[in-house]
């Protein structure tokens, strides 16, 4: 039995990312300047990460993504802004866990093992996840929404839907609340509409580390 498809334009897709961009900020605003006090940002700013893992995990499900080989592609990107972000963020966080990019470019390779197949890359994927996980931003919850995420967009089943929704509410145990899961109803409206919107592919990756160094600076002269 399969649901239907959650088919999503591009617009709606990029949209998306600006709502997640824009939460991101507010959060980071919240956790870095206000010392967390304002508890909607916080709540709100649970939304980014399985929003930007959704939008990550479509454009890899997205028809000849492997053999054109974008899953090489995202995970180089990532490990380039990822590593320009890491100054700022050790700034502000320290050198554990890593940043955000690194959770999300752990996620595209384990997908990168799976989707290549065979019994030697398949079984690497489980110790990548294990290791992995120990290392990046959200640690496995948010591996396991990426790739819950990625699972229901291969197939789209009743049992996939349910798991996914799992792996978004298991980041509860590092939120302490289930706002992350709202998530999910949000990137459902973004597939009742088609927002007319350009894609921007850069922006947001470039976007990441020179906010985290605006933030780390204005810190670091006050």
């Amino acid at each position: 039995m399969e649901l239907d498809l959650w088919a999503i334009s591009d617009g709606s897709l990029e949209a998306l990312k600006w709502v997640a961009l824009v939460l991101m900020v507010g959060d980071h605003v919240n956790k870095y300047l206000l010392h967390e006090s304002s508890a909607s940002l916080y709540a709100l700013g649970r939304m980014v990460m399985p929003i930007f893992g959704f939008v990550l995990m479509h454009n890899l499900c997205r028809p000849g993504a492997l053999a054109n080989g974008l899953h090489v592609r995202a995970i180089k990107r990532l490990a380039i802004f990822g590593a320009l972000s890491t100054p700022a963020f050790v700034y502000l966080v320290g050198w554990w866990p890593l940043n955000i990019l690194f959770t999300l470019l752990v996620a595209t390779l384990i997908v990168l093992l799976w989707e290549q197949g065979g019994t030697a890359r398949r079984l690497l994927a489980f110790p990548l996840f294990l290791v992995g996980g120990a290392l990046v931003e959200f640690w496995w919850p948010a591996l396991l929404c990426c790739l819950g995420a990625w699972a229901y967009l291969r197939k789209h089943t009743p049992l996939r839907l349910s798991l996914w929704v799992l792996a978004t509410a298991s980041l509860a145990v590092i939120n302490g609340n289930f706002a992350a899961v709202v998530a999910l109803p949000l990137i459902w409206a973004a597939t009742r509409v088609d927002v007319p919107m350009p894609r921007m592919r850069w922006v947001f990756y470039a976007f990441y580390p020179a906010h985290l160094s605006f933030l780390a600076a204005f810190l670091a002269m006050r």
